[in-house]
């Protein structure tokens, strides 16, 4: 990131940061874990210097990769808002925050580390997905598509719960079946 005083960054080097993200991310979502620097850098069409001038650590680039990744995540909320019924966009918002669930699988390991070391604040991520949940909650009562009565602590609960319970799920079809079914429960009686 620049300051004020720093130069922007070249564009071609935002590029590689942003490729060298998206090939960490899909790796680590693939389950990759453990795929090495240098073939993340191969994956990414850029060599190991980049890498390394943009993440020193691999712990550097866990922590890249979830803040990109949930910035993501909450930006989605409002184009889904702005072009669907709020229950629709709810459910496919979910499937997003599914996608970065399983990235943060995928680096389980250094996202725990992120997390001890106090770069990672889970409680920083929660309160992001309550506050975007909130906002689903708020549209979907004012539109009639969503339960009125609804804490959205308890839609965060429940969620987590879901991708809890589903995480082990070999079969994709499963847990849409569970996020389907708690949506449906946030729908109005």
């Amino acid at each position: 990131m620049s300051t004020p005083s720093s130069p922007r960054p070249r564009a071609d080097a935002h590029r590689n940061r942003e490729k060298l993200l998206v090939a960490a991310r899909d790796a680590f979502a693939a389950g990759e874990g453990d795929v090495t620097l240098d073939a993340l850098a191969r994956r990414a069409g850029v060599g190991i210097g980049t890498l390394y001038r943009n993440f020193p650590t691999r712990q550097t680039l866990v922590e890249a990769v979830y803040r990109s990744e949930l910035d993501d995540v909450v930006a989605s909320a409002e184009a889904l808002l702005e072009s669907r019924p709020a229950d629709v966009a709810l459910r496919q918002w979910i499937d997003r925050y599914a996608t970065f669930v399983a990235t943060k699988q995928g680096m389980a390991e250094a996202f725990q580390q992120a997390v001890a070391s106090g770069s990672i604040a889970a409680s920083d991520t929660r309160g992001r997905i309550r506050a975007t949940l909130a906002r689903f909650l708020v549209a979907g009562a004012e539109s009639g598509t969503l339960r009125a009565d609804v804490d959205p602590d308890v839609a965060t609960m429940a969620l987590l719960g879901a991708f809890l319970g589903t995480t082990a799920a070999t079969d994709r079809s499963q847990r849409d079946r569970v996020l389907d079914l708690l949506v449906d429960g946030l729908r109005p009686r």
